[in-house]
């Protein structure tokens, strides 16, 4: 069993052997399932996961209101001179899984369904570009789902009391960590990564127009998933957070609950609040738009 990040490396170190060997012991305790059963239900995760980051790269998805309808596809379709391919197709599925998400599809909660296209996007994207086996990607996704549980346990992965660093930043992390994992990063990298996104992202409030998880839900599942990619980057390269990461799980969980009920998925503050957003939502509930 453990309880924190650190917890967590010092188990590897001792034992000499990968953190995912730690998790996923951990998982056959609390579920009395055998090690075999355990990587089924993983792989069916996964397989969640690919379909959802896939589904609307070419096909929109339907929803109401559908402010993101169709979103994944022109991003998928666009040749960036900046980020590449590899970035583009991060952004690309981390946006399909939110269409798939809003259009009430189905998609792997990890950690929510309103940041359930970060780590699909992270895990299927840099697998295909480090020629990852399905093995590989499935002890990374045990890796995520260890530091999933361990901001669980010690702070929160809700929007509503957290914010949006709770849900999409949290999905950060994990990818984060999952990308050193899949990179043959140490665990101490991990650490680092997981450290990093969340400091990248810290404050971070939940406002969706309207109440519905599409603006800027889905935008921040794309820049969450960046942000897993360059925190892991950070890692590799040897940089240190200084501030370990689950002091830094600690100040997302105190700073969550400094924020104003407004600013914690109400829809009462923030982006929601604009002038076009109360709009947009008098358009899609008939209520009069206080402007």
């Amino acid at each position: 069993m453990y309880s924190s990040i650190q917890d967590l490396i010092e188990q590897a170190n001792t034992r000499k052997v990968p953190l995912s060997q730690i998790v996923l012991e951990n998982e056959m305790a609390l579920t009395d399932k055998t090690e075999q059963e355990v990587y089924e239900l993983l792989e069916r995760h996964y397989e969640v996961m690919a379909a959802s980051a896939k589904k609307a790269l070419e096909q929109p998805q339907q929803m109401i209101g559908g402010f993101i309808s169709g979103v994944a596809a022109r991003q998928y379709r666009y040749e960036s001179p900046l980020v590449g391919k590899y970035l583009n197709d991060v952004m690309s599925m981390a946006l399909s899984s939110s269409e798939v998400n809003a259009s009430m599809g189905l998609v792997c909660a990890a950690p929510t369904g309103g940041a359930s296209g970060v780590l699909p996007a992270v895990l299927l994207a840099t697998a295909e570009k480090l020629r990852a086996s399905k093995q590989q990607v499935l002890d990374a996704l045990l890796v995520a789902a260890g530091v999933g549980a361990v901001i669980t346990k010690n702070a929160t992965v809700s929007g509503a009391e957290g914010g949006c660093q709770a849900e999409c930043g949290a999905a950060a992390a994990m990818g984060a960590a999952a990308v050193v994992a899949l990179a043959g990063g140490t665990h101490e990298a991990c650490a680092n990564a997981v450290a990093i996104a969340l400091m990248n992202c810290m404050g971070l409030i939940c406002d969706p127009v309207g109440g519905m998880v599409q603006i800027p839900c889905a935008f921040r599942n794309a820049s969450q998933a960046v942000n897993a990619i360059i925190s892991a980057d950070m890692a590799l390269a040897g940089l240190d957070s200084v501030i370990p990461a689950d002091e830094v799980i600690e100040a997302m969980f105190k700073v969550g609950k400094m924020l104003p009920e407004a600013l914690r998925e109400t829809a009462l503050g923030g982006i929601a609040t604009t002038k076009t957003a109360k709009l947009i939502t008098q358009s899609v509930s008939g209520d009069p738009a206080d402007i």
